[in-house]
């Protein structure tokens, strides 16, 4: 789900906000795709293991967002691209090349441009200080919003990535089929306005969360942030699902009170060891795929974080740029973003 985080209703048995934030912005069990590859390495399940536990969360967030090059999904205006200083950060409403060369030189462009912004931020490859500078936030802004165009223009982002380096095609491509997949879960909704949004947690405080669970169960903290980016944009969004998930990492109550450990299922802490211990209960780390499909029965959203995951693993900085990807709303009316710039 566009890593890729909308807000929409998925077909299925359990449902969360993953699949309507898209990438972006779950929790939560769902439909079973068929044929979606493997994307990492996991030891199979043996007979002999026990059945896996419940899945927490049942409300999802569906990513969508198609960028228009002159305008995005429902209405949101696109602002002159032109600028004398091209050192400059993308506007919040930057057009999106359609022509597959332009997509590709802007998308090298906004990664390169991004990750030099984080470099500044968290001290060439140290641990980020305070918020983010608005910098790393238009250009996380804009390598999101091309990504959610290439999730929509697989001709066009196939000639696009075969023009680009070859580590960044592959980042590309993990990223356009991760959100790809979460936007087919998705359903819209009626409004937007009823979803109640906030700045997240900071980056730094996270990470010591995430990194304190996966030396408690064993989780990778890569895997833990993406689960959290998938279900609610790193804590941006704070309204429960349609069904009564709640929390940064969308448990259902019932799921909570197995696994919760005594937590406030708000707090971002105690709801990342929470998810941590319910993914070592599943099968994690030595079966993620199984872990995650108990958490979520969807393959598409188990690719989808193993796919994110893979690419945070690949260079810590993805970690900070999926952080500032903002969180969109699959609406019956279009796409609107409610968060960010």
């Amino acid at each position: 789900m566009d890593s890729g985080t909308e807000i929409g209703r998925r077909r299925g048995r359990l449902v969360s906000w993953a699949a309507l934030l898209a990438v972006a912005a779950l929790a939560a069990c769902g439909t079973d795709p068929a044929g979606t590859a493997a994307v990492a390495p996991s030891a199979p399940a043996s007979a002999a293991e026990r059945t896996p536990p419940p899945s927490p969360s049942t409300g999802r967030t569906g990513e969508s967002g198609e960028a228009g090059e002159s305008r995005e999904a429902g209405g949101r205006a696109a602002a002159p691209s032109a600028s004398p200083d091209e050192a400059a950060p993308p506007a919040p409403d930057e057009r999106i090349p359609r022509d597959p060369a332009k997509l590709a030189k802007a998308l090298e462009t906004t990664t390169r441009r991004l990750h030099d912004a984080i470099d500044d931020w968290t001290g060439d490859g140290g641990t980020a200080k305070g918020g983010p500078p608005r910098a790393v936030v238009l250009q996380a802004l804009y390598q999101q919003r091309i990504y959610r165009f290439t999730a929509r223009n697989p001709g066009v982002a196939s000639r696009a990535f075969a023009r680009l380096p070859a580590r960044l095609a592959a980042e590309a491509r993990d990223n356009t089929t991760a959100i790809r997949g979460l936007l087919e879960l998705a359903h819209p909704v009626k409004d937007a306005s009823k979803f109640r949004i906030e700045e997240p947690p900071a980056a730094s405080a996270l990470l010591r969360h995430f990194k304190k669970a996966e030396r408690r169960f064993g989780v990778e903290w890569e895997v833990l942030a993406s689960v959290m980016f998938a279900e609610t944009k790193f804590g941006r969004v704070r309204s429960p699902s349609y069904v009564g998930a709640k929390g940064p990492m969308q448990f259902m109550p019932g799921t909570w009170k197995a696994y919760g450990m005594g937590g406030d299922i708000h707090d971002p802490g105690d709801a990342v060891m929470a998810a941590a211990n319910y993914l070592h209960a599943s099968g994690a780390p030595r079966d993620y795929r199984r872990a995650l499909y108990a958490y979520n029965h969807s393959r598409a959203y188990v690719d989808a974080i193993l796919l994110h995951a893979r690419q945070i693993k690949r260079d810590p900085r993805n970690y900070y740029a999926y952080y500032n990807w903002q969180v969109f709303v699959i609406t019956t009316k279009g796409e609107r973003r409610i968060s960010g710039p």
